[in-house]
């Protein structure tokens, strides 16, 4: 495939169903250099898994112009997976990939794997773990980021699990990590880790790409000071759930309280799940794999707890909590209540007055708000 062909590929893929904008793409040019340096690697009979492909530019150029009949692909964000799919029916590619989490299915015999580097170290040591303990031994793999985000620790990782890793020249101020020889090592996976938060009396499980690892991050430690204020529902939902502090807090505090956890993360979703388990709350916290709430019915929550991102990818951008605003407007019940921490310079009020309804401050410190919102 020419650079002509890729760029005509390009241009038909959408990020939709996740937030789109004038300065949001559905590729970027890592996606590019990564399949014009697997086009010199590859033979005809290689297996090809991809990892970290945002909306399917890597696993569809791959299709297109690298002569692979089939690619699996791991994607963690449900958001990415909806893409891909509309994506490979836009471009008449579908039913040439399968879809898989990180584990042997993924990887086992691969050839050639393909990924657009994660922005944590910890994602990264789960992923680079898991290609060296299950793809080819003679495999390789080929990490391409944007220059500005990436780091000598992450050769530095890939370093523990490869014999050999080579820097590319960096071009259209992307780069691409080669590393060669995988390493398996003998010892237990490294993710998930399961820890005590002495903390909140409670066990947290986190997978590598978990926002905050097994850690309390401050925007939870803060809108949990307001626990003792949060009402009694029927059904409670932890909204972009993370590793489940919330739910698990909020389950303990109300036991008659059905509680659902919801994240489009699959490593939030299975760390999640594993915190509710070792907290004996598997039982009682259902964790959803899910975009914005979509499986939920309208109306059906009572309290919905947020504290949401303030980027999209790399970019700061307020389109991901607008978007779980207008979630929350539409799955909460009459009179329920969204309560929502957030950075205080981004000013959410009058979006959650205008989205929810009536809404009140109910603390301030020096970083962050948090408000409560009553559906009208």
């Amino acid at each position: 495939m020419t650079a002509v062909d890729l760029e005509a590929l390009f241009s038909e893929l959408s990020r939709l169903p996740d937030v789109e904008a004038d300065n949001l793409q559905a590729y970027d040019a890592t996606d590019r250099i990564v399949l014009e340096t697997a086009a010199d690697i590859i033979h005809p009979d290689t297996k090809v898994a991809v990892i970290g492909d945002r909306y399917g530019a890597l696993t569809l150029g791959a299709l297109a112009g690298l002569g692979v009949g089939h690619v699996r692909v791991h994607q963690d964000l449900y958001t990415g997976r909806l893409a891909l799919q509309r994506n490979a029916g836009t471009v008449g590619l579908q039913g040439r990939y399968d879809a898989h989490e990180l584990d042997r299915g993924l990887l086992e015999g691969a050839g050639l794997v393909l990924m657009q580097l994660p922005k944590s170290l910890a994602e990264l040591e789960e992923t680079a773990d898991a290609v060296a303990r299950f793809a080819a031994p003679d495999a390789v793999l080929l990490a391409g980021g944007r220059v500005k985000h990436m780091s000598l620790g992450m050769n530095a990782v890939l370093e523990r699990h490869f014999a050999s890793v080579q820097p590319q020249l960096a071009r259209q101020k992307s780069r691409v990590l080669l590393a060669r020889g995988p390493q398996p090592s003998p010892l237990a996976a490294p993710y998930p880790v399961v820890e005590p938060l002495p903390e909140l009396g409670i066990t947290v499980c986190a997978h590598g790409a978990a926002f905050s690892g097994a850690r309390l991050d401050i925007g939870t430690r803060y809108l949990l000071s307001f626990l003792d204020r949060m009402p009694e529902a029927r059904l409670a939902v932890d909204l972009g759930c993370g590793t489940g502090i919330l739910a698990t807090m909020y389950a303990r505090r109300h036991q008659n309280a059905r509680v659902i956890a919801t994240d489009q993360s699959a490593a939030a979703v299975a760390s999640a799940k594993g915190t509710a388990l070792a907290n004996g709350l598997g039982e009682r916290i259902e964790v959803v794999h899910d975009d914005a709430l979509s499986t939920l019915d309208p109306g059906s929550a009572d309290v919905i707890l947020l504290n949401p991102p303030f980027h999209l990818g790399a970019s700061v951008h307020a389109g991901a909590a607008l978007k779980m605003f207008q979630a929350a407007a539409r799955v909460l019940a009459p009179g329920g209540q969204l309560w929502t921490v957030y950075n205080s310079h981004l000013q959410y009020r009058a979006s959650l007055e205008r989205l929810i309804g009536p809404t009140v401050e109910e603390g301030r410190n020096p970083k962050f708000t948090v408000t409560r919102s009553v559906k009208a």
